[in-house]
């Protein structure tokens, strides 16, 4: 890579503004959380993420993206390419990414961590499961894109999935590179990338 990440940002918590109303103060719940938060994961929040991560995926594939031992890796290298959503302290969203050096995805990427590069690789993004089909993928991970636009010298975001989330990952606005060469028994996958430097939703600001 011809040009090298410098000066990462930390992510500052940052919270969603809600609606004024009123309520009876004999029911309001004395609480000093935020109603909703982002910020970058730390090795502290590994153990929420795991749970999240094996209900989602378990279930579904038998396998899990990340172990336990490689979520803690990576929050202690790379937490600032790590996003997590917050409810009342509770973790309900998160994704995991690290630094990657090569035009493509390969098996190592899985497991690596190349700091100061161009390229994040997106490991796994996830919801809890009492908060899915809520939408909160699709907002997370477009917080997760501008907030990479931020940080200075990242051009690209790489990611595997499997075909049925391809549409979800077009939608947001990655384009499809073809069959990757990462394998799983009896499953594979499609790479998918996000220019951050290429074009960004009119509609929104990205606040850099």
């Amino acid at each position: 890579m011809t040009e090298q990440v410098s000066a990462l940002p930390v992510l500052k918590p940052f919270s969603l503004k809600t609606p004024v109303r009123v309520v009876n103060t004999l029911r309001q719940r004395r609480h000093t959380l935020p109603a909703s938060e982002f910020r970058n994961l730390t090795p502290q929040d590994a153990i929420s993420v795991f749970e999240i991560e094996r209900e989602a995926f378990i279930s579904v594939s038998g396998e899990c993206p990340l172990t336990l031992k490689e979520v803690l890796n990576f929050l202690g290298q790379c937490p600032e390419l790590s996003l997590g959503w917050f409810e009342e302290g509770q973790l309900v969203a998160f994704i995991i990414g690290s630094g990657w050096d090569k035009e493509r995805l390969s098996q190592e990427a899985m497991t690596q961590h190349i700091p100061d590069n161009s390229t994040v690789h997106i490991h796994v993004l996830s919801v809890h499961r009492h908060c899915r089909q809520q939408g909160k993928g699709s907002i997370l991970l477009w917080r997760y894109l501008q907030y990479l636009r931020c940080v200075l010298g990242l051009h690209r975001a790489l990611l595997i999935c499997e075909d049925f989330l391809v549409p979800f990952y077009l939608n947001a606005g990655f384009k499809e590179k073809g069959p990757s060469t990462i394998s799983i028994p009896n499953m594979q996958f499609q790479e998918m990338e996000y220019v951050l430097n290429g074009r960004m939703y009119a509609q929104r600001n990205s606040g850099c």
